[in-house]
């Protein structure tokens, strides 16, 4: 039962107050009674499914962190992306990588040379045949190139030697501006050196096909023309190692 004079001792200031927040305020004590208290205060019914509301809601265990918790722990734990294997990444490599025969479609002269290439001398080969890529030319040209380079510069971008340079040529080719290869800062630019060869090379008809040795010469016109030759192997593999493959790869 509810003493309303208890209530009405200590709640003197809540006389404005409806009843049923006069019932929440004061506790499972009010609710329930106070021991003792007289029995001949007039029971009051008119809140009692509020009051029992009300004991129910503070009566209940709370459950809601130990449920969210037990959530949580439920929640399959997403697993953190993983890159792929080493072994797919040589497999999509070696997928993209040109054929020896597309590489060297003609024959190949028994006698070939070869060196270990410094990072700066796989880079220079590098540049020349992502710019053969970019120009939509077919493998065989990229190593027509870089077999070029290979011979004229042992594919080192050179600026003028002095009086060890050969007349005024320059760079990976060895281009000279007085024959219209263009001014010396371009001559030495890797790209521009590149596209210039290739422009040439575009114009050899049947250039993709004929021994690599006749394609640089008739592009180059060395005093040397046979020097290319020993160097077409080297070439291709420098164009394996951007495919992961073969004795230069990184």
């Amino acid at each position: 039962m509810v003493n309303v004079d208890l209530m009405a001792r200590h709640l003197p200031a809540l006389k404005r107050v409806s009843f049923r927040a006069v019932l929440a305020a004061t506790g499972m004590a009010v609710l329930t009674g106070i021991a003792g208290a007289p029995a001949s205060a007039s029971p009051v019914t008119a809140t009692a499914p509020e009051a029992t509301a009300v004991a129910r809601a503070v009566a209940a265990p709370a459950t809601t962190k130990t449920e969210s918790a037990a959530a949580v722990a439920a929640a399959p734990v997403a697993k953190p992306a993983t890159k792929a294997p080493a072994a797919a990444k040589k497999a999509e490599q070696a997928a993209k990588a040109p054929s020896r025969q597309q590489l060297m479609p003609a024959p190949v002269a028994e006698y070939q040379e070869t060196f270990k290439p410094t990072a700066e001398q796989k880079r220079n080969a590098e540049v020349i045949i992502e710019t053969g890529q970019k120009m939509g030319l077919p493998p065989r040209a990229w190593v027509i190139a870089v077999a070029t380079a290979a011979q004229e510069s042992t594919l080192h971008n050179l600026g003028h030697l002095g009086d060890m340079n050969d007349h005024d040529s320059l760079g990976l080719f060895q281009q000279r501006p007085s024959a219209g290869w263009g001014t010396p800062a371009e001559i030495t630019d890797p790209v521009y050196s590149s596209k210039a060869f290739y422009n040439g090379l575009k114009n050899v008809e049947g250039y993709d096909k004929m021994a690599l040795t006749d394609a640089a010469q008739t592009v180059q016109v060395s005093a040397f023309p046979d020097h290319y030759a020993k160097w077409e192997k080297l070439a291709a593999d420098l164009v394996l190692a951007k495919y992961g493959q073969g004795p230069y790869a990184a």
